[in-house]
């Protein structure tokens, strides 16, 4: 688990209209740090020329921080005057190597652009203030190459993206002697004859495509480089339906052998989501090229749809830990060996089609587990499950401990879905509360809430209170649970108004008189990412020292799988957002959780801490119950860097 910070600085780079050379876009800084200085290379395109055929020009400029936010005294470092980029000069990566920077970029020698004139060149400086020498690099279509800062068993090694005009594009590496082999023409044409020896495939889907980002950083674990992932890149008519979405991700390439990918994240670090990143000169585009390791965080530089720079910060522990697979459980729920912990029982009607979504609540020793229960003829009911250590299940009650009662839950149309569903229960003071999704096959789902005594609870005496409704009439509002104490305006309840978890306060517990009536926004969908479709609450919150920590469900917009998150929320005002998780902490995986009543499903309803450690109680697939684990702090730790 980690969380992507963007710089609030961002864009840090704008494009210049008093510079004719920049005045269009500043775009792909790469940097690299001398003494105290940062030197950031980038992209510039220039004002719009009416006279010439070719309308604008790229070259590449640079820039000094110290701070690596602020970059000041922007100047041209690199314009087109060899025969091999005479017509721009794209996208550096800078490399400090035995003594020297080489600086890469992509070379445009014809125009219109066309994949037989894309290729890479390099030019080299001692200082970064005037370039010693500039040579012409692959005598074939090739982009994105960038230097290892050290010799590896000996060899120079480069990677890059070849043939990415003429698609599949291919991550390749090349093997170097001596330095001078970079521009041997002798050389690329031996290495052209065994290009799949040296190829990596990080693509995720047939129709991805992968370029390499930022120059490879060296961490104890592997070198580490940050690439740009596209999704639906390569459009057929299988995904024409599916959006392209830019992605900045990161694998992991072992110390000695780099070509052995030994970790990656699991999903985008970075996606568009800003309006900076959403609209521009190229819309909805973010593309890394640049990356630096300050103060334990990994900062980030890319460009922001072909228009500016930006820069986006991640705790590096946090990162490295998600995607090495020796340490990634710790980062991750881990699950119950034996799960699934309940499923449906075919000699008890009430639940013999699914048991599922369970509540949870940690009484005197013991873990009660409301989970719902789904009959043969679509009806859902509550059903009770006791552990003592939190995972293995020591008694199931043979008869539900709730059922429908009111208008509200009770089922209208023949085997239609209907009654009590996705339980989620709160204790406060000596009173457990109860909110549920009343169902009755016909109207829009509400939230309904009742409330039992603990002593009867405990005694196993359901008198549950007649439950109320506290959502309003014709809405969809689900994924609800109250707050456990009362806050400053009262008692919060979380709910789900369409996509976005919402938050209102109701005054008092007599629920009877209470309804939520306002919509005040905690989290909605985040563009392109593993949550873009919607957004719900997972388990009631924790209370810890640094915020309320909430689990909440996510859908993408492409494809129908439920994954979890965390946010963490200020404690005196828990609609503010104090951090969210950049990945999912949860995701399908197992066969019981792809497969079931709705496939690829993994949706907590109930939660507890024992020991520091925090048990979660989900559906699986709609079918089945089951627990995973992970370490509070682990969590708290993410979110708060």
């Amino acid at each position: 688990m980690f969380v992507t910070k963007r710089s609030e600085h961002n864009p840090i780079l704008v494009p210049n209209r008093n510079h004719y050379w920049e005045s269009f876009a500043v775009f792909n800084m790469c940097v690299v740090k001398k003494g105290e200085t940062v030197y950031g290379l980038y992209r510039a395109m220039s004002a719009i020329d009416h006279m010439r055929e070719q309308k604008q020009i790229s070259v590449v400029g640079i820039a000094e921080s110290r701070d690596g936010v602020n970059f000041t005294n922007r100047r041209i470092f690199l314009a087109p005057g060899e025969e091999w980029d005479l017509y721009g000069c794209e996208d550096p990566r800078v490399t400090f190597f035995e003594g020297k920077y080489y600086i890469f970029y992509t070379a445009l020698s014809k125009y219109p652009f066309g994949p037989e004139g894309i290729k890479v060149a390099v030019a080299v400086s001692k200082d970064l203030k005037n370039i010693g020498e500039r040579h012409f690099v692959t005598p074939f279509n090739a982009k994105a190459m960038t230097l290892f800062p050290e010799r590896i068993g000996g060899k120079i090694v480069v990677i890059f993206s070849a043939r990415t005009d003429t698609p599949p594009a291919k991550m390749v590496f090349a093997y170097l002697d001596k330095i001078e082999d970079l521009w041997s023409p002798d050389f690329w044409r031996e290495w052209e004859k065994n290009m799949d020896l040296y190829t990596i495939k990080p693509e995720r889907g047939e129709f991805d495509h992968a370029e390499v980002g930022a120059p490879p950083i060296k961490t104890k674990y592997g070198w580490l480089l940050v690439y740009s992932h596209i999704q639906n890149y390569i459009r057929t008519d299988q995904n024409s339906h599916l959006g392209v979405v830019f992605g900045v991700e990161a694998l992991l390439l072992h110390l000695q052998d780099p070509q052995k990918i030994i970790g990656r994240t699991r999903g985008p670090i970075l996606v568009p989501e800003e309006p900076y990143e959403l609209s521009g000169y190229v819309d909805n585009v973010i593309f890394p090229t640049g990356a630096l390791v300050e103060g334990g965080e990994l900062v980030i530089y890319y460009g922001a749809t072909d228009t500016t720079v930006c820069s986006a910060r991640v705790n590096l522990r946090d990162l490295l830990g998600s995607m090495r697979p020796q340490s990634s459980e710790k980062f991750f729920f881990k699950r119950f060996a034996k799960n699934p912990i309940i499923i449906p029982r075919s000699e008890n009607a009430w639940e013999a089609q699914a048991t599922f979504n369970p509540a949870a609540i940690d009484l005197k020793g013991k873990v009660y587990i409301l989970y719902r229960a789904f009959s043969a003829d679509n009806t859902s009911t509550i059903g009770l499950a006791v552990s003592k250590n939190g995972t293995d299940i020591i008694e199931r009650l043979e008869d539900p401990i709730y059922t429908p009662r009111e208008d509200f839950e009770k089922k209208k149309i023949e085997n239609g879905f209907s009654g009590c569903e996705d339980p989620r229960i709160t204790k406060i003071g000596s009173t457990l509360y109860m909110c549920y999704t009343a169902y009755d096959s016909i109207g829009p789902p509400r939230v309904a809430i009742t409330s039992i005594t603990l002593k009867d609870f405990l005694a196993r005496a359901w008198n549950w209170a007649k439950p109320s409704l506290i959502t309003p009439r014709d809405l969809d509002d689900k994924d609800t649970c109250i707050f456990p104490e009362k806050l400053r305006d009262g008692y919060l309840v979380a709910h789900r108004v369409g996509g976005e978890v919402c938050g209102d306060y109701i005054h008092s517990l007599d629920l009877e008189k209470e309804e939520v009536k306002k919509c005040i926004r905690i989290i909605g969908p985040r563009n392109n990412t593993w949550d873009s479709a919607k957004v719900g609450i997972a388990t009631p919150p924790i209370k810890t020292r640094y915020g309320w920590l909430l689990l909440y469900h996510g859908v993408s917009r492409s494809h129908n799988t439920y994954r979890v998150g965390a946010v963490l929320l200020d404690l005196k005002d828990p609609a503010i957002v104090l951090a969210r998780s950049t990945d999912p902490i949860f995701e399908p995986e197992m066969e019981y959780e792809k497969s079931g009543s709705v496939n690829n499903v993994v949706f907590p309803c109930g939660v507890i801490v024992r020991k520091g450690l925090l048990y979660i109680y989900y559906g699986g697939a709609d079918k089945v119950v089951g627990v995973a684990t992970m370490k509070l702090d682990i969590i708290l730790k993410a979110l708060r860097n």
